[in-house]
Protein backbone atom coordinates (compact mmCIF):
# COMPACT_ATOMS: atom_id res chain seq x y z
CA UNK A 1 0.00 0.00 0.00
CA UNK A 2 1.12 3.79 -0.57
CA UNK A 3 0.06 6.79 0.84
CA UNK A 4 -0.88 9.76 -1.47
CA UNK A 5 0.51 13.28 -0.43
CA UNK A 6 1.05 16.51 -2.90
CA UNK A 7 3.86 18.81 -2.09
CA UNK A 8 3.37 22.45 -3.39
CA UNK A 9 6.68 24.17 -3.59
CA UNK A 10 7.42 27.76 -3.59
CA UNK A 11 11.49 28.33 -5.63
CA UNK A 12 13.75 30.75 -5.92
CA UNK A 13 13.22 33.47 -9.32
CA UNK A 14 13.88 31.93 -12.25
CA UNK A 15 14.36 28.26 -10.74
CA UNK A 16 10.96 26.71 -11.04
CA UNK A 17 12.03 24.82 -14.08
CA UNK A 18 14.76 23.31 -12.83
CA UNK A 19 13.45 22.23 -9.47
CA UNK A 20 10.90 20.44 -11.89
CA UNK A 21 13.47 18.91 -13.83
CA UNK A 22 15.41 17.64 -11.13
CA UNK A 23 12.46 16.09 -9.38
CA UNK A 24 11.29 14.32 -12.77
CA UNK A 25 14.94 13.31 -12.65
CA UNK A 26 14.59 11.18 -9.55
CA UNK A 27 11.20 9.54 -11.06
CA UNK A 28 9.93 9.82 -7.58
CA UNK A 29 6.75 12.17 -8.53
CA UNK A 30 3.49 10.60 -9.98
CA UNK A 31 2.75 13.82 -11.58
CA UNK A 32 4.44 17.77 -11.55
CA UNK A 33 2.56 20.58 -12.36
CA UNK A 34 3.46 24.19 -12.67
CA UNK A 35 0.66 26.82 -10.61
CA UNK A 36 0.02 30.05 -10.64
CA UNK A 37 -0.81 31.65 -6.99
CA UNK A 38 1.85 31.09 -4.15
CA UNK A 39 3.60 28.09 -4.66
CA UNK A 40 5.33 27.33 -8.24
CA UNK A 41 5.13 23.68 -8.49
CA UNK A 42 2.65 20.75 -7.52
CA UNK A 43 3.63 17.44 -6.78
CA UNK A 44 1.72 14.34 -6.11
CA UNK A 45 3.85 11.65 -4.52
CA UNK A 46 3.10 8.13 -3.44
CA UNK A 47 4.57 7.42 -0.08
CA UNK A 48 5.38 3.23 0.09
CA UNK A 49 3.26 2.80 3.63
CA UNK A 50 5.70 2.58 7.07
CA UNK A 51 7.81 5.10 5.11
CA UNK A 52 8.51 8.77 7.63
CA UNK A 53 6.88 11.37 5.25
CA UNK A 54 9.05 14.10 6.70
CA UNK A 55 12.66 11.99 6.22
CA UNK A 56 10.91 11.16 2.29
CA UNK A 57 10.57 14.77 1.77
CA UNK A 58 13.46 15.93 3.19
CA UNK A 59 16.02 13.64 1.82
CA UNK A 60 14.03 13.40 -2.12
CA UNK A 61 12.86 17.00 -2.43
CA UNK A 62 14.05 19.20 0.22
CA UNK A 63 17.78 18.70 -1.01
CA UNK A 64 17.27 20.16 -4.42
CA UNK A 65 18.54 23.60 -4.98
CA UNK A 66 16.45 26.55 -5.73
CA UNK A 67 13.78 25.27 -3.71
CA UNK A 68 12.63 28.26 -0.75
CA UNK A 69 9.40 26.78 0.15
CA UNK A 70 7.19 23.89 0.78
CA UNK A 71 4.16 22.94 1.79
CA UNK A 72 2.92 19.14 2.19
CA UNK A 73 -0.75 17.76 2.23
CA UNK A 74 -1.48 14.91 3.27
CA UNK A 75 -4.45 12.12 1.80
CA UNK A 76 -6.48 10.08 4.02
CA UNK A 77 -9.59 8.36 1.79
CA UNK A 78 -10.49 8.41 -1.66
CA UNK A 79 -14.40 8.94 -2.43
Amino acid sequence: MTTCIFVQLQCKPGKAYDVADRVYEREIASEIYSTSGEFDLLIKLYIPDGQDIGHFINNNILDIDGISRSLTTMTFKAF
